[in-house]
């Protein structure tokens, strides 16, 4: 068993220590929670809005940085893994999306975001690796970023790899949806949790940013594919949505930041049998799948 934490909250566009002082402070209240897993949204120490490629990477750090350095040495003295978004330097380009995965006296591990949205193209480069699946104290984690949360193909592979929990930074635009539907995203994230029997803590990020209203929809899903914790606005509670790509909508809005925990059998990511004679793994038809590999 291990128990998962989300930490949700605002980063400030590109004040990078404040925003990961704020992180560290969430991190040990859900680690004095018992937590041992805890991820923070995408992009935590630097903020999402950025107007173009050169405004991302002056907020932007190299993996040996402020950031990931200050999570490593709070996964170490807590005894706790971390999974955390920060921008990237690129000495060859526009930054990367990244994502940073530290424990206690480990290497950080980095994933940079494959599959970029919307206008992300315009500002980051995107990276070439395949989602990290890492063995940790806590279990076998897999991380990738919001977007690739998307591609079934991703999430299969990571599940394929063995990973018992994937680790998402998120960073949800708030977008209309009918009355009464939780919002398209967490709705995906169970399925790709039910159709390949992985847990998926999804962390997404809160307030408004230069326009854009986020969705505030943290979730932590279980290998069936149901909710174990989820925030509020994850739910089925309607937030009218401003500008979803930018532009003056309404001042910028700080909201109180929120940690959602479940206790997850990791266990059950490792069995792929969903009935007597069925196998979400076991009963894939490659050979006829094959010709759509490319």
């Amino acid at each position: 068993m291990a128990l998962v934490a989300c930490s949700q909250f605002t980063p400030v566009l590109g004040a990078v220590r404040e925003n990961v002082q704020h992180s560290l402070r969430l991190v040990r209240e859900a680690a004095a929670q018992g937590a041992t897993v805890i991820v923070l949204p995408e992009l935590a120490s630097s903020g999402y809005v950025f107007a173009d490629a050169a405004e991302a990477a002056g907020a932007s750090e190299a993996p040996d940085g402020f950031a990931v350095t200050a999570w490593q040495e709070a996964a170490t003295e807590l005894g706790v893994v971390i999974v955390a978004g920060f921008a990237e330097t690129n000495p060859d380009g526009a930054p990367f999306n990244s994502a940073a995965l530290v424990m206690p006296d480990g290497e950080p591990v980095i994933y940079r975001k494959a599959h970029l949205w919307d206008r992300e193209r315009l500002i980051f480069t995107p990276g070439d690796d395949l989602p990290p699946v890492v063995d940790t104290p806590a279990g076998r984690i897999g991380v990738m970023i919001c977007y690739d949360l998307e591609f079934p193909e991703w999430v299969r592979i990571a599940a394929l790899e063995g990973a018992e929990l994937i680790c998402a930074p998120v960073n949800w635009p708030s977008v209309p949806r009918p009355a009464g539907e939780r919002p398209g995203e967490v709705m995906r994230v169970q399925a790709g949790a039910s159709m390949n029997r992985v847990a998926i803590a999804a962390c997404d990020r809160s307030g408004r940013e230069r326009g854009v209203e986020w969705s505030s929809a943290s979730v932590i899903v279980d290998a069936d594919g149901w909710p174990l914790a989820l925030t509020e606005h994850a739910s089925n509670i309607r937030r009218a949505p401003a500008s979803s790509t930018g532009g003056e909508v309404g001042a910028d809005r700080d909201d109180q930041a929120v940690t959602i925990l479940a206790e997850i059998d990791l266990a059950a990511s490792r069995t792929k049998r969903i009935a007597e004679y069925s196998d979400v793994f076991a009963d894939r038809r490659e050979d006829l799948y094959s010709r759509y590999a490319r």
